[in-house]
C-alpha cells in the first residue's frame, strides 16, 4: 500500500509522520503545485492532503482508494465525484478546539490589557525614567461583566463561551444556520449582538449564508472600543469594509484567517493605518503542537478504520 502526503509543510516539521510507516510505502512532498498533483498521486492508494485540490481529473487518472484530509474543511476535494468513483474521503474534526480557543483569548488579552502599548513603553526605556512606580496612561479594562457575542456556537464557539463565562462575561450568540437551540446562552439577532457586544468572536463556517456576513453596514453598528475577532474562515468579514472602518472608528480586530491565503500584497488589511487596532496572524489558530499531534493521530486512525 502506498501513501502520498502532498503538503507536509502545512503540518509543521516538528511533528513526526513515522506512525504511517506501518501501512506500507510512504512518500512525502512538502509542497505540491496544481500541475504536479496528478503525477504524484497516480499510483497512490491513499492520499493525504491539507489544501491541495483533488478533482475529477485526478480521480479519473489515478487509482486512489482513500483521501485523508488533514483538516476539518473538505472543500478542496470533489466529494460528489468521489462518491461516484467509490473513493472514500475522511476528514478530521474537533482536534483544534483548545488551540483556536486559546488564540481567541490571546487576542482579547492583547487588546483589553493594552499589552502592545505597555511592553513598548518599557522596551523604549521609559519606565526607568518615571518618577513613580507605575505607568497607567493607557486605560485598560476587566473582562468581568463585559458582553461577549459569539457568531457560530459550535464546538469551538461553545468552548469559548464556557471560558468567557468563567471570567464573568455575559455571553450571547448568533446562530448563522438558525438551527442552534442552545439554551445555556442567550440567542440574539446579528444586529442586536453587534450593537450590544464589547467583544465579538467569529467561529462559524464559510458558506452562502456567511459570505460577507459582516460588512460596512453592520460593522458600523459595533461599539467604539469593541474587540472583533475572526477565527472561522476568511470571507465571513468583508476585508475591504473592515479595513476602512478600523481607520474610521475605534474598533480592535484580531484576524487569523483571510479570504485568500497566504495573504496577498494588495490586501486592504495590510494597508490599515491604525495598526495598533489590528492583530493579524497567519492562520495559526488550529496549529498548537498538541492539536497537530491530535490531527496526525486521527489521520492514522482514519486509515486504520478504512483498512479494517
Amino acid at each position: 500500500m502506498k501513501i502520498v502526503f502532498l503538503d507536509r509543510a502545512t503540518l509543521g516539521f516538528d511533528i513526526s509522520l513515522e506512525g504511517f510507516n506501518k501501512f506500507g510505502e510512504v512518500v512525502i512532498y512538502d509542497v505540491t503545485k496544481p500541475n504536479e498533483t496528478l503525477t504524484r498521486v497516480q499510483d497512490a492508494d491513499i492520499v493525504v492532503t491539507n489544501k491541495v485540490v483533488i478533482n475529477k481529473d485526478i480521480m479519473d487518472n489515478s487509482k486512489i482508494k482513500l483521501i485523508c484530509i488533514a483538516a476539518t474543511g473538505m472543500n478542496n476535494v470533489d466529494l460528489e465525484y468521489a462518491k461516484v468513483k467509490g473513493i472514500e474521503v475522511k476528514n478530521v474534526a474537533g482536534y483544534s478546539t483548545a488551540s483556536v480557543t486559546q488564540l481567541t483569548f490571546s487576542y482579547v488579552f492583547y487588546f483589553i490589557q493594552k499589552l502592545n502599548y505597555y511592553t513598548s513603553y518599557v522596551n523604549k526605556g521609559n519606565w526607568q525614567k518615571s518618577e513613580i512606580f507605575t505607568h497607567i496612561d493607557k486605560p485598560f479594562f476587566e473582562l468581568e461583566n463585559k458582553n461577549w457575542g459569539i457568531i457560530g456556537l459550535g464546538n469551538i464557539g461553545e468552548n469559548v463561551a464556557k471560558i468567557a463565562k468563567s471570567f464573568g462575561c455575559i455571553v450571547n450568540y448568533y446562530s448563522t444556520s438558525g438551527n442552534n437551540k442552545n439554551t445555556n446562552y442567550n440567542q440574539m439577532s446579528l444586529e442586536e449582538l453587534l450593537k450590544t457586544s464589547d467583544i465579538v468572536s467569529v467561529h462559524c463556517p464559510l458558506n452562502n449564508q456567511t459570505q460577507n456576513l459582516l460588512n460596512k453596514t453592520n460593522l458600523n453598528m459595533m461599539k467604539n472600543g469593541a474587540i472583533l475577532m475572526n477565527l472561522g474562515r476568511g470571507g465571513i468579514i468583508n476585508e475591504e469594509d473592515l479595513a476602512t472602518i478600523i481607520d474610521k472608528k475605534e474598533l480592535y480586530c484580531g484576524i487569523d484567517v483571510v479570504s485568500k491565503e497566504p495573504i496577498e500584497d494588495n490586501s486592504p488589511l495590510l494597508k490599515v493605518e491604525n495598526k495598533d487596532r489590528l492583530a493579524l496572524t497567519p492562520h495559526i489558530g488550529w496549529a498548537s503542537i498538541e492539536a497537530r499531534n491530535r490531527l496526525i493521530n486521527s489521520i492514522i486512525k482514519n486509515i486504520e478504520d478504512y483498512i479494517l
